[in-house]
């Protein structure tokens, strides 16, 4: 199993910006992936961002150009920057890991609270 430990949420205006950090630990040597989900009040939780262990980042449409989703191997760290927030990025965020072999993200941290306001 892989353990994942956010930080960096809180509260910001519009236009600011964020930077979420996550820790991985445990079975490091098996994941694949790393993503940010997000999950705002009465919504399905949804892919923000994704980074494979070779480098490719996947976005979503609603993120592109404003987010930046980064990887240090090394240190088993996956951070999202997050720039020009709009009110509707309100979420809390959740880093998430795929092993290698399975297709979905089945590892999970706690999640983190981002609310922007207006």
């Amino acid at each position: 199993q892989v353990q994942l430990v956010e930080s960096g949420g809180g509260l910001v205006q519009v236009g600011g910006s964020l930077r979420l950090s996550c820790a991985a630990s445990g079975d490091t040597i098996c994941i694949s992936a790393l993503g940010w989900y997000r999950q705002a009040p009465g919504k399905e939780r949804e892919l923000v961002a994704a980074i494979t262990s070779g480098g490719s980042t996947h976005y979503a449409d609603s993120v592109k150009g404003r987010f930046t989703i980064s990887r240090d191997n090394a240190k088993n760290t996956v951070s999202l920057q997050m720039n020009s927030l709009k009110p509707e990025d309100t979420a809390v965020y959740y880093c998430a890991a795929r092993r290698v072999g399975v297709s979905e993200y089945d590892n999970w941290g706690q999640g983190t609270q981002v609310t922007v306001s207006s």
